[in-house]
């Protein structure tokens, strides 16, 4: 998670909202980044998003069935959507997201029994240090 919290902060100084993930494949850190969307013009630029296309490239698969992906805030249902189907084994994220969170917040997408793939989904780890990025981001802007 502190490698996410690293990326988040690259993020911010970029002017982007002070989101980091990071993926994992057997114990190793094998994509990271930070939200992108203005910088890349492209609503899809979550971090997640760019972890996941990160990490299959890196593995040579679109499934990243042995991986885990740690993320400091909880993913929107666009970001969920994506880990379901890349089949992720472990979600570990800090902070809940009570506006878009699709992990338990809002709604549970890793929850729906009709998913064929279920990813094990850890929320709150280190949530103080990962809401306080943004606390700290979005006091800024107002």
């Amino acid at each position: 998670m502190k490698a996410s919290i690293e990326e988040a902060k690259l993020a911010a100084k970029n002017n982007e909202v002070p989101v980091g993930a990071v993926l994992v494949h057997h114990n190793k850190i094998i994509a990271r980044s930070g939200n992108s969307p203005i910088e890349d013009t492209d609503p899809t630029a979550h971090a997640e998003i760019k972890v996941l296309r990160d990490g299959a490239k890196h593995l040579g698969n679109y499934r990243l069935v042995e991986c885990d992906l740690y993320v400091t805030l909880e993913p929107c249902a666009m970001c969920a959507g994506a880990i379901a189907s890349a089949r992720i084994a472990n979600l570990v994220f800090g902070a809940f997201d009570p506006k878009t969170g699709a992990a338990g917040s809002i709604l549970n997408i890793f929850d729906v029994s009709q998913i064929n793939h279920h990813t094990v989904v850890r929320g709150g780890f280190m949530d103080h240090e990962c809401a306080s990025l943004l606390k700290d981001f979005f006091r800024g802007r107002r």
